[in-house]
């Protein structure tokens, strides 16, 4: 089973990711919402059972024998001797003393917490009881613990729980794509065959249609019919390129050192040909030494040759095209520059979706330069096209330069230019 093209399986891994993002997120929320109820409610708990405590201790307490985790300091008698240090508070009970109201205080030392309430009793005298909350926050610190735990626990469960979800909401998606290209490359294949045919077919019709001097219209009919057949053929060649773009990590042992300087003059070379019938200029600017990128030679020169029939398909007869080829830093870089009727800035990235038809006569439904930006994207490099309209278009090819092959298996030695 073939599977998704990288672009698209790319995106199959983001909404894995995503889906697996989102559930952690949610988790994480729920436990944190859970643990900052569950702190406020036992804080508002253990500080309401506290005062309550320490007031009844405070009204009706004996300063000799206080409850746990309390002390009672009155007038005239000795606080116990494991009292905390810098109590009672001197300013507290007199004020106590002068209002004859009960003064409640919370002090923060020797890394603990204290509550004080002073309080005026029915006999006259002041009593100031002091809490120590140091268990109170012994609780609180291992329920944050708990509550850490759980969010560790949490997050894991999040992970595994979104990478399954993932799996299992992407895979209809993933099932769909891996579907749809199986589907591309063995129509492709089915219909190679009979469209060959039919393209073989009506160039013999053409050539007994000039053998029997039949009328020019019929004969332009005809003419129309063969390219018509083949750019059906180019269609379905560029699907089934496409497709098998799909296993390039299988054929990652094909890739090796392409002296991109050579294939551009090989490429060029091919196409003398047409470029003779549009009566074109052609020029290869290109240092004397190679320029070595890894890659696949065919997908290589795939590419090469699509920029070169795009800007051959769109210079008007007598135009110019420039092929450029430079090294910029760790970079290979190979410019196509046409003086054809270019088109609007704004276009550019319409210009690399599959079917987009271009403006003017040269424009036609394919996958091209669809095609192009998945090869060179797989080769780790980028494309770029800048153009005006009048002022002719220039497609630029980055890729990541490679040390040459090992002497014995360097490829031979660069083409000579063609002549147009």
């Amino acid at each position: 089973m073939t599977p998704p093209a990288p672009a698209e399986w790319t995106a199959v891994r983001r909404a894995r990711l995503r889906i697996a993002v989102i559930t952690g997120t949610i988790i994480t929320l729920l436990v944190t919402v859970v643990g900052g109820v569950a702190h406020t409610v036992m804080v508002d708990a253990q500080n309401g059972q506290v005062w309550r405590e320490l007031r009844h201790g405070a009204m009706y307490g004996d300063p000799a024998r206080p409850p746990v985790c309390t002390w009672l300091y009155a007038p005239g008698v000795a606080p116990l001797s494991n009292a905390p240090a810098g109590f009672p508070l001197h300013a507290d009970l007199a004020e106590a003393r002068r209002t004859g109201e009960a003064v409640e205080r919370t002090v923060e030392r020797d890394r603990t917490v204290y509550l004080v309430r002073t309080q005026p009793r029915a006999d006259g005298g002041v009593v100031q009881a002091v809490f120590d909350m140091r268990f109170q926050l012994a609780d609180r610190s291992h329920l944050w613990f708990a509550l850490g735990v759980a969010e560790v626990v949490g997050l894991l469960a999040a992970a595994v729980t979104g990478v399954f979800l993932g799996r299992r909401a992407v895979a209809p998606l993933a099932e769909a794509l891996t579907r749809q290209h199986r589907f591309v490359t063995d129509a492709s294949h089915e219909l190679r065959t009979p469209i060959t045919q039919v393209h073989t077919r009506a160039q013999l019709l053409v050539r007994q249609a000039a053998d029997q001097d039949l009328p020019v219209p019929h004969r332009d009919r005809l003419a129309r019919l063969v390219a018509s057949t083949g750019r059906l053929g180019e269609v379905l060649d560029d699907l089934l390129r496409s497709a098998s773009l799909a296993a390039g990590p299988a054929r990652r042992g094909e890739r090796r050192p392409v002296d991109l300087v050579a294939l551009a003059r090989s490429v060029v070379a091919e196409e003398a040909d047409r470029v003779r019938a549009r009566r074109l200029t052609v020029v290869v600017d290109g240092p004397p030494h190679p320029l070595y990128v890894e890659g696949i030679p065919s997908a290589l020169r795939r590419a090469v040759g699509e920029l070169l029939a795009n800007a051959i398909r769109h210079t008007p007869e007598r135009g110019r095209i420039g092929v450029a080829l430079s090294r910029s830093g760790r970079t290979v870089v190979l410019a196509v520059a046409d003086t054809g009727p270019g088109f609007e800035p704004g276009a550019v990235d319409q210009l690399f979706q599959r079917f987009h038809r271009g403006s003017g006569d040269g424009g036609r439904y394919g996958l091209g330069l669809a095609l192009l930006r998945e090869v060179v994207t797989r080769h780790g490099g980028s494309v770029a096209a800048t153009g005006r309209p009048g002022h002719g278009a220039r497609f630029t090819i980055r890729l990541p330069e490679c040390p040459p092959p090992p002497p014995e298996n360097q490829p031979p030695g660069n083409l000579p230019p063609m002549s147009p």
